[in-house]
């Protein structure tokens, strides 16, 4: 079998392959509009070569660090390596079915379901902590200490809800942490919080590695849950 222009000795023309078909969809031509088609004189074989040049081409808003607009440079490095982590929390669990939302591995453990209210929790308590300087309230502690203690009142109550449920809650946490983080600059990052002796920036860095620990830990719990068993009911026949 012969293969025209195998060596692109002829130069593209008007973003084209002279004596190539591009990729077809349908019967139609299909081309990537990010993506510029060149010959090129660098070629280490004849006089030319083909260069493909993708432009245009946006990374995931949470794929990269910092340039958060509205945020101050070390705060908005923050905002996107939370993002990074809640975005990657999400790709984890939001296809997982009830069952295994709610599996539970043993007595002492906790289900998935759970872990992701404990971040929330856990990022809860850092959003009064630095912005109001303040423990939970009592009413708070009502909401959010079954979460972030992880106990047997975990264990009961998070249990029953779909995946969605627990990542409404999520985000909206989130969306508190941004909006207040934004009303601040890197000044306050570097301001100490007495009580435990460590800047509000470190508090911050603290949350997103606690969330990368238990994204590890809910891989973990994923990988060995057991395929869900169907119950078979065996039918007596009367004759």
């Amino acid at each position: 079998m012969t293969v025209l222009n195998s060596s692109f000795e002829v130069p593209v023309k008007n973003g084209e392959i002279p004596k190539w078909n591009f990729g077809t969809s349908k019967e139609s031509i299909v081309k990537v509009k990010e993506y510029k088609v060149t010959s090129d004189k660098s070629s280490t074989d004849g006089k030319w070569s083909v260069m493909l040049e993708g432009n245009g081409i946006k990374p995931r808003a949470e794929a990269k660090i910092g340039g958060v607009e509205g945020a101050s440079p070390k705060i908005g490095d923050m905002i996107s390596m939370l993002e990074d982590l809640k975005a990657r929390v999400e790709r984890t669990v939001k296809n997982m079915s009830q069952y295994e939302i709610d599996y539970l591995h043993d007595e002492q453990a906790n289900r998935i379901g759970a872990l992701v209210m404990h971040l929330a929790a856990a990022e809860k308590y850092y959003q009064v902590f630095t912005f109001e300087n303040r423990d939970f309230n009592e009413e708070e502690k009502k909401i959010w200490n079954n979460a972030l203690n992880l106990d047997q009142g975990g264990r009961d109550e998070f249990k029953g809800h779909p995946i969605q449920y627990y990542l409404d809650i999520y985000n909206e946490v989130r969306a508190k942490t941004i909006e207040e983080l934004k009303k601040r600059d890197d000044a306050w990052f570097a301001e100490v919080q007495l009580k435990y002796d460590m800047t509000n920036q470190y508090c911050w860095f603290h949350v997103m590695e606690h969330q990368s620990s238990h994204l590890g830990q809910i891989l973990f719990l994923k990988k060995r849950i057991p395929p869900e068993q169907k119950q078979k009911f065996e039918q007596e026949l009367k004759k």
